[in-house]
């Protein structure tokens, strides 16, 4: 079971999307994110199947990312952001945005 102290240890922070680009040749339809997390933390990359989105409904858009987990090679891209989402009912990533806009960096409690 999951603990206060576990949860505590994870950096969710408040970024927002600069640039979206198509993986070619990825195994699945894959997007290389390019996230800005304020002055704090800086851009990151993340590599994500963002397919209910458009590169147009993402730039500018607000999202949620776990900022402290080690980067992971996805392809020839290094993903250094775990961007949070569920799934819809076709199993397709649905991010989770914040409803208002706040700071890039704002930590998540």
């Amino acid at each position: 079971m999951a603990t206060t102290d576990v949860f505590q240890k994870l950096d969710i922070r408040v970024g927002k999307f600069l640039e979206v680009e198509q993986l070619p040749n990825a195994k699945y339809t894959t997007h290389k994110l390019t996230i800005d997390f304020g002055s704090e933390i800086g851009e990151k990359v993340s590599c994500a199947r963002v397919v209910r989105y458009t590169k147009d409904q993402l730039i500018g858009k607000l999202v949620l990312g776990v900022v402290n987990f080690p980067p992971r090679q996805i392809g020839k891209v290094m993903s250094e952001v775990l961007m949070l989402g569920v799934p819809d009912e076709e199993h397709e990533c649905i991010l989770i945005i914040p409803d208002k806009d706040v700071a890039l960096g704002a930590q998540l409690y």
